[in-house]
């Protein structure tokens, strides 16, 4: 590993061992680690990036936060190869459903709830005039013990006033929604787009800051047509690859 330092900006304002971990996560699978997905010792790393090796190491603890990457006492950092999980969206999006095969344990929990007033895109998605109460829940999407997911999803408090507590028990929207009258439920459409996660979204996902996060904006309505629940889902991009299905 030879030749000039990786350019990294000193007066960017960005933290030198979070340029560091994003230039580290980005060479995972390339040349900066060897056939056995090892990384080159703090040393090396530190000559590499014309840093000293505190920054290297804060840089490398961010990754393993985050599981990108696992130190081994003795024989080194190692790059954590694990499969991306596949997350389809199409007409009938099921959390845990959509993970089935793929994870031995799924579901979700509650972080929080709250009832607040609808702001107007929200009523418009949820097909209620702009200021009627919604029930706002934030939880997080498990699987195998792993955060993959964080949700917003708003729910009309007129239908659905006691989902917080039904979800907090049965820790699926699924069973919730069925408790409260609503035995199925189709997707009636998603808008995906790519984001640098807020800080909420890394601190529960477990990413370091910079990390890409995906996020899901959706509507499922149920057989009648009418909206139930518009949800905002983020989902870790080097954790999770969504797959948007036909029909």
């Amino acid at each position: 590993m030879t030749g000039q330092p990786d350019r990294i900006e000193r007066q960017s304002g960005i933290a030198m061992w979070r340029q560091i971990a994003d230039a580290i996560r980005a060479g995972l699978s390339g040349p900066l680690v060897d056939a056995d997905g090892k990384l080159p010792p703090e040393k090396v790393l530190a000559e590499r990036f014309g840093v000293n090796r505190h920054t290297v190491r804060a840089a490398i603890r961010a990754l393993a936060h985050e599981g990108a990457v696992q130190s081994h006492q003795g024989r080194g950092t190692f790059v954590r190869r694990k499969p991306r999980l596949t997350y389809p969206i199409g007409r009938r999006t099921r959390f845990s459903e959509g993970l089935e095969g793929q994870a031995a344990n799924r579901g979700a929990e509650l972080i929080a709830h709250r009832k607040e007033s609808a702001p107007a895109d929200i009523a418009r998605a949820l097909d209620i005039a702009t200021g009627a109460p919604v029930i706002r829940l934030e939880s997080l999407g498990l699987a195998d013990g792993m955060p993959v997911s964080r949700a917003t999803s708003w729910f009309d408090a007129g239908r659905f006033g006691a989902i917080a507590d039904i979800f907090a028990r049965s820790r699926s929207v699924t069973r919730a929604l069925a408790q409260l009258g609503v035995t199925d439920y189709v997707r009636a459409w998603t808008r995906i787009e790519a984001r640098h996660g807020a800080a909420d979204d890394l601190d529960h996902l477990r990413l370091s800051p910079g990390a890409i996060v995906l996020v899901a904006e959706a509507v499922n309505a149920d057989m009648d047509g009418r909206p139930v629940q518009y949800s905002l889902s983020r989902f870790a991009a080097d954790r999770v690859s969504l797959q948007v299905d036909g029909g």
